[in-house]
């Protein structure tokens, strides 16, 4: 049976998402964005009500939703924020290597820590590796009892608020993705530091930084799975990962979208409202078709990870349709705007910049085309 309608918790859940958004998050989104800083009152909140860690089982003290549930949670905290929303996620995030290749000790420890209130970044990307995975040059060289890590990871979200960090690492460079592995890190392990806040075009109250590696010694049981597993954990995490990044999108699209839909109704030209001259009608419609496209991909492809099935070219279709097309909505909305929508004193100039990164993180636009044409000539099932 297929049903795109919410059931009674989910709407409960949506509800209880939106309304913080409303009342907790976008009042002060400006203030954030503007003075580029984590907003740490807003994380402490949504930890509180229960927003947070929201792939982390019962069993280990989390809600233990769903990843339709996750999404339809993130696009309304979105909607308020996109950085503050980022923000939000990160944990759950950091949370799936360790869900997917942890032990039952692993788990329990670490992602016991983020219900406890503790935050974690997940660390992939680095300065001369982003999408290309297999070419990652941090090292994790085994010494005995213990790994000793070299490297730098880079846009690396929570990095300076961080209290531990879930890396990846080469224990073998030759084998190159083969010899990738996962390991947690904590933050106050000697050789750990972080460079300061980047200051960024768009999601500037999100938290981003590099993350430096010098000798840090990492205990045997901090592995997250086996030697080599590390490139198959994070292609599995961005199968998860990927769906929540366009549903983020979908948030910030629709908000753009309210936003333009809302000007344009009591902008007046030529003796009537902008929205009844078909320049500017037609740009709306489109956007209202595309922002429900997206929502759609996004949910089709967390459905079949409740459904244990395996979503990798649907996780790929709903990340980049969703980005491209939150890019197009949110440059259309200024353009309804006018001149106003050029202004910081409107809200839709910050959309838009907030727009841009989900082209580029989680794997480009570009990086999901890739993936489409390779499951395309080598489907599997």
């Amino acid at each position: 049976m297929i049903s795109f309608s919410m059931s009674d918790d989910q709407k409960m859940l949506h509800d209880l998402a939106h309304e913080f958004a409303e009342n907790e998050i976008f009042p002060v989104s400006a203030e954030y964005d503007q003075r580029n800083e984590f907003a740490w009152p807003v994380i402490k909140k949504a930890h509180e009500v229960g927003l947070m860690n929201l792939n982390i089982p019962e069993e280990y003290g989390g809600p233990g939703l769903t990843a339709l549930d996750e999404l339809i949670i993130t696009e309304e905290l979105t909607w308020g924020c996109a950085g503050i929303g980022a923000s939000i996620g990160i944990n759950a995030l950091a949370a799936w290597p360790i869900l997917i290749g942890g032990n039952a000790g692993q788990k329990k420890e670490w992602l016991g820590r983020l219900i406890d209130g503790q935050l974690a970044s997940y660390c992939v990307t680095e300065p001369a590796a982003g999408s290309d995975v297999a070419h990652i040059r941090t090292t994790a060289r085994r010494v005995g009892d213990k790994y000793v890590l070299n490297g730098t990871k880079t846009f690396i979200s929570n990095a300076t608020v961080a209290n531990f960090f879930v890396v990846f690492a080469q224990t073998d460079p030759h084998l190159r993705h083969k010899g990738l592995s996962c390991f947690i890190v904590e933050r106050d392990q000697p050789g750990v530091s972080t460079s300061r806040h980047f200051d960024k075009l768009g999601q500037r109250a999100s938290d981003t930084a590099e993350v430096i590696l010098e000798d840090v010694e990492v205990r045997l049981d901090h592995m997250v799975g086996h030697e080599g597993d590390g490139f198959k954990i994070a292609m599995g995490v961005f199968d998860h990962s990927r769906p929540t990044v366009g549903i983020s999108a979908v948030g910030v699209a629709r908000r753009a979208l309210e936003l333009a839909v809302g000007y344009a109704k009591e902008r007046h030209t030529f003796g009537h409202a902008i929205i009844q001259h078909q320049g500017v009608g037609y740009m709306l419609a489109d956007a209202a078709m595309e922002v429900e496209a997206a929502r759609l991909l996004c949910w089709q492809a967390a459905w079949r990870v409740d459904n244990h099935m395996r979503n990798t070219s649907q996780a790929a279709f709903a990340k980049a349709f969703a980005a491209d097309m939150c890019m197009r909505v949110t440059t259309n909305a200024v353009q309804v705007f006018g001149g106003y929508g050029y202004m910081k004193e409107y809200p839709v100039e910050k959309l838009m910049r907030d727009a841009k990164v989900y082209q580029i993180y989680e794997g480009t636009s570009q990086i999901q085309r890739n993936i489409i044409m390779r499951e395309l000539a080598h489907p599997r099932k």
